[in-house]
């Protein structure tokens, strides 16, 4: 297998580690093999792929979208650096309203499975970064939601004073304002 699980919890994320070939042209390494993400306990079927490039500083989130049209993540930072942040939407959950974070790079080979129920969001930590996420729902504006980037509650490190974030996630409401229909099974 070319993977490693790093962390793992039942119903929570898990950071798997790819394993990274390198010779003389470069690296190179897998992001995603069914048969072992499923070894691993991911059973869900990816439906889309997505890719963002963003320049330092810029802050995406925090993002999820609600059933029935929540989607679990995938996701890998392909070139630069980015800290992932991950919020438990799911009541009942014991980390409920809790942030985690994990940096991924290009360098780390370290993969991040979000599943259904969890808001997410990075910030751009080097001069560029292109970040890649296979979702398991089609993107369904009429589900999409979040909460605002800085909200006092949840208390998000992000490392920086003044990001760059776009005129939609400024207005996203509080995490206690926030469209959310996920229970903790």
């Amino acid at each position: 297998m070319s993977f490693e699980v790093v962390y793992s919890q039942v119903n929570n994320p898990i950071l798997i580690k790819s394993k990274i070939y390198f010779d003389a042209r470069g690296h190179f390494l897998e992001t995603y093999k069914k048969s072992d993400f499923v070894s691993i306990g991911i059973l869900d079927d990816f439906v889309q792929d997505n890719l963002s490039k963003s320049v330092k500083n810029v802050l995406r989130g925090m993002h999820y979208q609600i059933n029935p049209k929540a989607q679990g993540k995938l996701v890998t930072c392909l070139k630069g650096e980015i800290l992932d942040v991950f919020v438990d939407m799911r009541k009942g959950s014991s980390i409920y309203g809790k942030a985690k974070n994990q940096l991924l790079s290009e360098e780390s080979g370290l993969i991040l499975y979000i599943p259904a129920g969890f808001a997410h969001g990075f910030i751009v930590r080097s001069e560029e970064a292109i970040f890649l996420y296979k979702v398991t729902e089609c993107y369904s504006p009429a589900h999409e939601t979040g909460f605002v980037w800085n909200d006092p509650q949840i208390n998000i490190e992000w490392g920086i004073d003044k990001p760059i974030v776009s005129e939609k996630d400024k207005i996203l409401p509080l995490f206690k304002d926030a469209t959310n229909n996920f229970e903790y099974k």
